[in-house]
Formats: C-alpha cells, structure tokens, sequence
C-alpha cells in the first residue's frame, strides 16, 4: 500500500464515524441535555440546532415573563446582548462594501471633536477590541458614585461618546492589547448612524433584517418601538429570600445598542446562520477580516481567562480541534450564546431568559453529540 493510501484510512474511518455519529443523534439525546429547564412556571431558553442546512432541533423551555406565563417557543425574542457584536460588525463591513468607510480610518475622522487620543484609534481597533477606550460602564459607575444601580439613569449611545469624549487619554496604545471593549462597539452603532445617515436600528433593519427576512427581530428603543413575543429577563432568587425568581429586564446599561441591544428568536437566528453560511450579505473575501485573528503589537492576545482568538465580532477559538466561530452574550436576566463549526456544518443556538445557567457549556454538550469526544 502506499504511503498516501495509508494515511488516508484513517482519515476515511474518522469521516465515516463523524457522519455515523451525526446520524444517530436524536432530539431525545438533545432534549435530555435542557429538561432540567422544562417548567410551566419558571423562565428557561430557547434552543436551536442546525445540520447541514437544516434545522434538525428547535425548542422552547419555560415561560417568558412571570405575568403572562407564556411558554417559551420559536418565535419568542430574546435581548442578545453581546451576541449583537456581529450584527454590528456586519453593518460596518457592508459599510465597506458599499466603500463608504475603511478599517483603517481614525476615530476622529467620524469624530472631530474626539479627544486627541481618538487619533490613533482605527475602526479595525474598534471591531477586534484593541482600541484600548476605557469602559463606559466604569465611567457610568464613577460619574454616580455611591448610588444603587437602579437608581442610576439609563445611558445612551450618545451619552457613552459624551462619557468618552470627556476623558485624556485611552488605557493602552491603540493596537498593543486585546481587551474586551464594549465602548467600542457602541461607537460602531454611531459611526453606522454617522456614515449611512440613519439609525443604527434602521440601518440594521434596511441591511441585515428585511433582506434576510428576520421579521421580528429589531434593536429595541424604549419609547420608540416594542419587541413582539417578548420574553424579559430574570434572576434566580437565593434560598434566604425564597425558592422562586426576580425579574431583572432593563439596568442602566441596557440601552445601549451598539453592543448588546438587539432582540430576537431563535427562528430569526436560523436565518442568520443561513445567510452566513451561504454569503447572502457579505463574500467569502469580504468576511474573511472578521475571521482573522487579531495579532495586538504588544504581543498575543489574552483575557484573563487565557489566550484569545477574535475577529470582528466573533471568537475564533477551536473547540476539541474543530474549527469554530462564536460569541456568548450576558446581561441583566438574559444569557446567550451562538456556537458555529463551519467544517462540520453545526450551529447551536441558545437564548436564555435566566441568569443561573450556562447557554455555551450546554450548547458545547449539543455539540460533543455530533463531534464525539475528540480531544
């Protein structure tokens, strides 16, 4: 036998295992893994499980508020939180097609009046997350002090490039470091509205929604429109109170759109995965930068969780040596996650509305049924 044959046994017997593996997962395999979720009373999640193009599992658990008790389904929009980072980064990269803006343009190029420490700051900073803009989060806290979170004002996007305008310098050199920035992405949302001369949720809606047909997916705005199926977000009260939940929706950073305030449903999102998976809104070229990993000048990328892969919007760590492209999102009484193997043609999606469980080690357990446990 030759060398070459030999080699590719293996190869055969492993593709031949993977695709028997993946035949002989069951929705009863999938449902055991979110039945500790199943409840006519408590919130729960959204799950959706798409192979080879086709949703094979989609699943409501729980109820999406405690008034209404309406059970969790297909349809029921949930707040994304940071999993809107790549709807964000989509809408600057058409921004890019349409070649209306550049990855290499400055900050103070949409922002005169920024600071000069906006002056080194790029648009690429911006989406790979060294830009090295200070939180706005933090800032919010600091301009507050001593105040309950409750107590404290919803902020804005405008108000987050007000916040950052009114300080001297960044924490770090842009380029040197990955830090995690949710300033950053809200200044994406306002150099969209900059450039395209709309609002962000407009130019979401016009771009990415209505050509994908997401029809009940929106960027929510309090006062200016309302999700519809609505599931609203909650904590798990501790054993001292009692055995039951709190609903915890909206904080003073919820607001915000840039980086984290779409809602949608799992149904919505099966369109998403469809159009990412076949290039409907970008080419394979165009979105190759959002997964490059980014390479900081200071050295590798980390958190203080270890070493990261990121793009624009997107995670890039492999999972058990397969390819993967993910995000989580977290916020007040939601938690989500996207987790797509390209190679192996899955996609998980979880949409929770409780905060004691772990949308991506669940989705993870989804994905050890179709990948076996290859190390």
């Amino acid at each position: 036998m030759h060398l070459k044959s030999r080699l590719a046994v293996p190869f055969l017997f492993a593709l031949v295992f993977s695709v028997l593996a993946s035949a002989q997962v069951s929705p009863t395999q999938i449902d055991a893994i979110f039945s500790p979720l199943k409840s006519a009373n408590a919130p729960g999640a959204a799950v959706l499980v798409v192979r080879n193009g086709q949703p094979v599992f989609r699943r409501g658990y729980g109820i999406t508020d405690l008034r209404s008790i309406r059970p969790i389904d297909a349809e029921t929009n949930f707040r994304l939180a940071s999993f809107t980072k790549q709807f964000t980064a989509t809408c600057i990269m058409l921004l890019a097609h349409d070649g209306k803006l550049h990855y290499d343009d400055h900050l103070t190029d949409f922002f005169p009046e920024f600071p000069a420490y906006g002056k080194s700051i790029t648009v690429r900073n911006l989406l790979n997350h060294t830009s090295g803009l200070p939180d706005y989060e933090d800032l919010l806290m600091q301009k507050y002090p001593n105040t309950p979170e409750e107590k404290i004002p919803q902020i804005l996007d405008a108000g987050v490039l007000k916040l950052l305008e009114q300080q001297t310098a960044a924490k770090f050199p842009a380029g040197s470091k990955w830090e995690y920035s949710n300033s950053g992405y809200v200044l994406l949302a306002l150099i969209v509205e900059k450039v395209s001369g709309e609002p962000f949720g407009q130019f979401l809606h016009d771009r990415i929604f209505v050509p994908l047909k997401m029809t009940n997916t929106l960027a929510y705005e309090k006062g200016k429109n309302e999700v519809p199926h609505r599931a609203y977000g909650h904590t798990k009260l501790d054993q001292s109170e009692k055995d039951g939940w709190r609903e915890t929706d909206q904080s003073s950073t919820s607001a915000t759109l840039g980086d984290g305030g779409i809602y949608t449903s799992i149904d919505d999102l099966a369109q998403w995965d469809r159009a990412l998976r076949e290039h409907t809104l970008l080419s394979e070229a165009e979105m190759e930068p959002a997964l490059t990993p980014v390479k900081p000048t200071g050295g590798p990328a980390t958190s203080p969780e270890g070493p990261v892969s990121y793009g624009f919007g997107w995670h890039l760590e492999p999972y058990r040596n397969h390819k993967r492209m993910w995000h989580d999102g977290e916020t007040m009484g939601f938690r989500t996650t996207i987790q797509r193997f390209p190679d192996d043609n899955l996609t998980i999606i979880v949409l929770a509305n409780r905060t004691d469980i772990n949308p991506e080690e669940l989705a993870l357990k989804v994905a050890d049924l179709y990948l076996g446990s290859k190390p």
